[in-house]
């Protein structure tokens, strides 16, 4: 593998990781004005939105209960990353 493809590897494995992290984290009651928080959802919210928005359009997003971006976002990041390799 060249730099750059280990590159995009390795930022694809801590995208992966910090909506994991992201994930985990909303089970909790901690506040968004946490500074760890603020920046958490400030590198995942580009990733996740689009996604978010796509759901919503979709009949399957009408009503759904569950946000299922992090999911879809880390099934993408995977593909991604299995592309790349």
């Amino acid at each position: 593998m060249s730099i750059f493809t280990t590159a995009i590897h390795w930022l694809i494995e801590v995208m992966k990781w910090t909506i994991f992290i992201r994930v985990i984290i909303s089970w909790f009651p901690i506040s968004r004005e946490n500074p760890l928080i603020k920046a958490l959802y400030a590198v995942t919210e580009p990733i996740l939105s689009p996604i978010r928005k796509l759901i919503a359009k979709s009949s399957f997003g009408n009503n759904m209960m569950f946000d299922f971006s992090p999911i879809i976002a880390f099934l993408i990041l995977s593909l991604v990353g299995r592309m790349i390799i």
